[in-house]
């Protein structure tokens, strides 16, 4: 059983910029970000996956060139940095990690986000 805890969410202006991290109480495998805004779906934002020599990174599109994922292995640590945020990116910010069955068997809290134009 892992343990994810989320940090770094608030408001913002449009154009503004926030950096989410998520600490992790043990190693993981493959993590990800997704948020979900009322009335809709959550969707994966960003999937990030490091191993040795090895290093996979996605995002959705709504985000690519705004959005950028990354982690530390050593300290269980994943990061968003989130730049030129838009009102539409709004939502509540969860991550996740990936069992080594390829399942998200593990989920923070969540954090909220808010952008207001």
């Amino acid at each position: 059983q892992v343990h994810l805890v989320e940090s770094g969410g608030g408001s913002v202006q449009a154009g503004g910029s926030l950096r989410l991290s998520c600490a992790a109480d043990g190693p993981t495998y493959s993590m990800g970000w997704f948020r979900q805004a009322p009335g809709k779906e959550r969707e994966r934002v960003a999937y990030i996956y490091t191993g040795p020599g090895t290093r996979i990174i996605d995002y959705t599109d709504s985000v690519k060139g705004r959005f950028t994922v990354s982690r530390d292995n050593a300290k269980n640590m994943m990061y968003l940095e989130m730049n030129n945020l838009k009102p539409e990116d709004t939502a509540t910010y969860t991550c996740a990690a990936q069992n080594f069955g390829g399942s998200w068997a593990y989920w923070g809290q969540g954090t909220q986000v808010t952008v207001s134009s």
